[in-house]
């Protein structure tokens, strides 16, 4: 039996218009304008700053950036006003941006004393015999283009943080200035970014898992996240979920080791393709590694037992924890941390059942997806130009048979090159938050490699060995980073089913109206609903203010009338409206609600 596609209203948490943050690098008009504009902010420091050298200036989804060596000088937060200023009188000029050829001699002349630049050249395609520059006005730079006819266009646009950078992300080499900002064709549609940017800084995961006692970071475990009480409860309520979807479609449920033999990763392969990100203990003279991935220990439990044609395709689903090593200046609360669990499945099929297999887990990503109001868009990642097993004709295969599936499914899936998984081809979800963010989270991918590694095989009709093809799905990606995602996407607010506190009740009088609200306690508790009696000698509004400061989805005032009536009010998260119902219509609505995992009442 399926859910139905609930009804989530997160607009509210929008613009009234319901505007959605607008991916500025996809966005082929943006990015342009965008682009151009990084070269405008680095024309003015230059102005400002006349010892500055530059490193890039690309695109990002809300933005762009531009990394700078000042030297001895450093630029603040106050600082960028000035620099503004500067961008606003070079644009008012209305210099022309003009593209030249030069050849890479003429380059590094140009360039002789700008070693960022240099680098830059020196590590360009040798058979470009020509490098493309821009020059507006008293300011040149490398750059492939494009770019607007004119500074002139460059009217409405915002320098929004500086930060530090490593010159090529490496921290052997030496801290650049990053300076952000952002670009738009008028002035209304630059605001309404700048509102939505706001919007997210309210949103910050890190700021609200604290405020509301979601998990916590400690100093003896950087990027290893602790999970309180209520976020515990919203941890649980996911993975209880997926365990119940994935038992109507058929998957079995296993749990591996956490440290396995060296031995295990050398066969996977993840040994030589991954071993400067595993955490490594040596136990009775051998190394072991604790697992970044789940699949090898999905391999020995599909070889723990014989298998045949019948009994494919056969779904293996595993919540795993895996420990990866990053980089301490990449961890970022919930969304980059050392250890997650994957919700991962292995599933393995005969090979003409791959297309009918995946077109099915697109369905069932695309149902799981819209409980929570997520759209989505999917990416066909082709194989890596150097670090990749297996042969390119099975890669070539793989890729196509993805391809195909998801056509069928009725979806359209761009072409990401170069990007799979060192061992396959896959799909990658990207799913879209209620203010537009772009998230990776679901994959499907499919392997045709390790299978043959691990000298997989089931007994076809015939008698004969056959070796099976595998797929590794994951729908979350990471608990802990889905979770991060989906606190960003309420604004902290769940819906009622993953709420930590689903019902608040406040009695008006504790000496009159307290009896009353403790039996609506118990009897809600009864019908396993997560409650809290606010008893405490504080006053109404008081009491009201926080239950909305802490997002509680109901909040029930218990007074004179509802004592004598028997009767149940209530109020929304966010909403203005007081509602009275019977305390049965009430447990109705509550239970139905959570049943369907719909967002309001």
């Amino acid at each position: 039996m399926f859910l139905s596609t609930p009804t989530v209203n997160v607009g509210v948490f929008l613009t009234e218009g319901g505007e959605k943050m607008k991916n500025i690098k996809e966005d082929k008009d943006l990015n342009v304008l965008n682009h151009s504009c990084a070269h405008l902010l680095a024309q003015a420091v230059k102005h400002l700053y006349p010892n500055a050298k530059f490193w890039v200036g690309p695109v990002i989804d809300d933005g762009f950036y531009y990394d700078i060596d000042l030297g001895d000088e450093v630029i603040k937060e106050e600082d960028l006003p000035k620099i503004e200023k500067e961008m606003k009188k070079i644009a008012k000029d209305g210099k022309r941006i003009v593209r030249h050829e030069i050849s890479k001699k003429e380059a590094l002349e140009m360039f002789k004393d700008d070693p960022y630049k240099l680098d830059l050249i020196g590590n360009m395609d040798e058979n470009d015999t020509t490098i493309s520059c821009y020059t507006q006005g008293d300011f040149t730079d490398l750059c492939r283009g494009p770019h607007v006819e004119s500074v002139k266009e460059l009217k409405h646009f915002k320098l929004l943080k500086v930060s530090g950078a490593y010159w090529k992300g490496d921290a052997n080499n030496k801290m650049l200035q990053r300076i952000y900002g952002v670009c738009f064709r008028t002035e209304e549609d630059l605001q309404e970014h700048l509102y939505l940017l706001e919007e997210a800084k309210k949103r910050d995961h890190k700021k609200l898992g604290k405020e509301l006692d979601l998990f916590m970071m400690s100093e003896y475990g950087p990027g290893f996240p602790f999970f309180l009480h209520n976020g515990m409860i919203v941890r649980n309520e996911l993975e209880n979920f997926w365990y119940q979807e994935h038992t109507k479609e058929g998957y079995e449920f296993i749990k591996t080791p956490i440290m396995l033999n060296k031995e295990l990763w050398e066969l996977s392969g993840h040994w030589f393709n991954y071993r400067e990100n595993m955490y490594t203990s040596e136990i009775d003279d051998k190394t072991f590694a604790i697992k970044p991935m789940n699949c090898p220990g999905g391999m020995l439990v599909y070889k723990n037992s014989l298998h045949s044609y019948k009994d494919l395709p056969l779904r293996i689903g595993e919540l795993g924890q895996v420990h990866r090593h990053e980089a301490s200046g990449a961890l970022n609360g919930l969304f980059r941390v050392r250890t997650f669990t994957q919700d991962d499945a292995h599933i393995f099929m005969r090979e003409d059942q791959i297309e009918e297999e995946v077109i099915r887990l697109i369905s069932f990503i695309d149902r799981m997806y819209k409980v929570f109001g997520l759209t989505y868009d999917i990416e066909l990642s082709t194989r890596p130009e150097e670090k990749y097993i297996g042969s390119i004709e099975i890669w070539n295969k793989s890729e196509k048979a993805l391809e195909d599936a998801c056509h069928k499914a009725g979806h359209d899936c761009k072409i990401n090159p170069g990007d799979g998984a060192f061992y396959g081809p896959k799909l990658d979800f990207h799913i879209r938050d209620s203010l537009g963010r772009v998230w990776q989270c679901g994959t499907i991918q499919l392997d045709m490699n390790l299978p043959e590694r691990f000298d997989l095989t089931y007994v076809d009709s015939d008698g004969s060995k056959k070796r099976p093809v595998m797929l590794h799905r994951v729908i979350y990606g990471s608990i802990e980073r889905f979770i991060g995602i989906l606190i960003e996407h309420y604004a902290g607010a769940f819906p009622l089913w993953l709420a930590p506190v689903e019902i608040n009740i406040i009695p008006v009088n504790k000496e009159y109206h307290l009896e009353y609200a403790k039996k609506l306690q118990e009897e809600f508790e009864q019908n396993h609903f997560r409650v809290k009696l606010d008893d405490r000698d504080e006053k109404l509004g008081y009491k009201m203010r926080e239950s909305q400061t802490k997002k509680i989805p109901l909040t029930i005032v218990v007074g004179e009338a509802e004592v004598s009536d028997g009767a149940v009010s209530y109020r929304e998260f966010g909403k203005q409206e007081t509602i009275i119902v019977s305390k049965s219509e009430f447990i109705s609505k509550v239970k139905e609600c959570i049943e369907s995992k719909t967002y309001n009442l």
